[in-house]
């Protein structure tokens, strides 16, 4: 049953890939990655093999990643992913000897990449269970862990009718969960003792980041334009519905200034955001390109430089809350500003921790954002002691890389 599911979804992304851009360049990328494998492994060394399935799962695994480098060297390093938005954006990832795409779940595909690769052991990041690649490990005797992993009740897994799909965990060699409800879930499928509550690693990583921060001269700039009394929002990774609510309360409040990051940065969609804005704004390509902004709103047109233009915000909103989930959100946290996101958080054990601690808030709709942002731009007490309880939140989860 599960490899003909797996051998529909291969057949659906190659029916739709003629109109499907990130069907077509999974396509085009999993056909190069018997060949590059091919050519580029050295068959003297020892490889560890790291798999995420996007961007946000290698952000989880990149501390654990340049840790190994650092500390043991003698390693190189595999890096699969599965998704396009992760393997376009860290291909040329330094850290990793190797990136490709991984190959759809098939049996051969498995075995070939495990007799070309022959890794030492393997590294899966949250999740991603692709049972032949699993089962095939098993049989070869290569360990397998996961880290930052987090299980809900939902998955199939625990229900009734995941008996079958359940026996891939039996695979794992150790689990490094995030929190102990995960253990609890585990062990009502009789797993236990081979389990480690090591938290999240991607709390290290925003801390590495914030501390390696640099000043983004263009944003700067901006900036240098924006009264003293004025207030910035820092909307990042949004999405249409995010920029319903967000759009109008900017073009009503002239002390507000904005900073755009949206998820999205095609023609299309910024022409968009630009034909419902009502006050002056300027692209960040056009400020690249030396011109002097006097402007209330900062569109960012390129990609990669969310997590470092956080800092530039008095408060921060997430997008994706209103789809199928909200994006980073410690990636704004640690730098000690609130963060406000849509309601679909659910599956984000962090943003429920930073509600409760008062570092986060859950926007249902518009009335509820413009009562939040109207409370933070009014109440400079209340913005500061929100910011701290965020910032703190971070600090008090970092560790997982080293317990790992």
């Amino acid at each position: 049953m599960y490899n003909i599911a797996i051998a529909l979804y291969a057949f659906v992304v190659r029916l739709v890939s003629p109109f499907n851009k990130k069907a077509k360049m999974m396509l085009a990328g999993q056909k190069k990655t018997f060949p590059l494998l091919e050519k580029a492994i050295d068959k003297d060394a020892a490889y560890i093999w790291f798999h995420a399935a996007s961007l946000g799962e290698f952000e989880q695994g990149r501390p654990l990643m340049e840790k190994i480098k650092k500390e043991n060297p003698e390693y190189k390093i595999l890096l699969t992913f599965f998704s396009p938005s992760g393997y376009e954006v860290r291909k040329n990832y330094p850290g990793a000897d190797i990136v490709c795409y991984l190959p759809f779940d098939f049996v051969g595909n498995a075995i070939r990449l495990l007799e070309l690769a022959r890794p030492v052991m393997a590294i899966f990041i949250k999740y991603e269970f692709w049972m032949n690649y699993l089962c095939r490990l098993k049989k070869r005797n290569i360990p397998i862990y996961i880290i930052s992993a987090i299980f809900r009740p939902n998955q199939i897994f625990f229900r009734w009718y995941g008996k079958t799909y359940r026996k891939v965990l039996k695979n794992f060699n150790w689990f490094f969960l995030q929190d102990a409800d995960s253990e609890e879930l585990l062990k009502k499928l009789n797993i236990s003792g081979n389990i480690t509550i090591s938290g999240d690693t991607r709390f290290d990583r925003v801390q590495e980041i914030c501390r390696q921060r640099k000043a983004i001269a263009p944003i700067d700039k901006f900036r240098a334009n924006v009264p003293a009394n004025s207030f910035t929002l820092v909307a990042g990774s949004v999405w249409e519905k995010d920029e319903a609510i967000i759009l109008p309360y900017f073009n009503a409040t002239p002390a507000m200034k904005l900073i755009i990051v949206p998820h999205e940065v095609d023609e299309e969609h910024l022409n968009a955001i630009i034909s419902k804005l009502e006050r002056p704004f300027v692209r960040y390509s056009q400020v690249l390109a030396g011109e002097i902004p006097n402007a209330s709103c900062l569109i960012i047109d390129c990609i990669g430089l969310l997590s470092s233009i956080y800092p530039y915000g008095d408060v921060a909103y997430i997008g994706g809350g209103f789809g199928a989930g909200i994006h980073n959100i410690l990636e704004a946290a640690v730098y000690g500003i609130p963060v406000l996101f849509g309601p679909n958080h659910h599956k984000f054990r962090e943003a429920g921790e930073l509600i409760r601690c008062g570092g986060g808030f859950s926007i249902a709709g518009a009335e509820i954002f413009a009562e939040r942002m109207n409370e933070f731009s009014t109440r400079t007490s209340l913005l500061q002691e929100a910011g701290k309880r965020a910032e703190e939140y971070v600090r008090q989860n970092l560790g997982a890389t080293n317990i790992i």
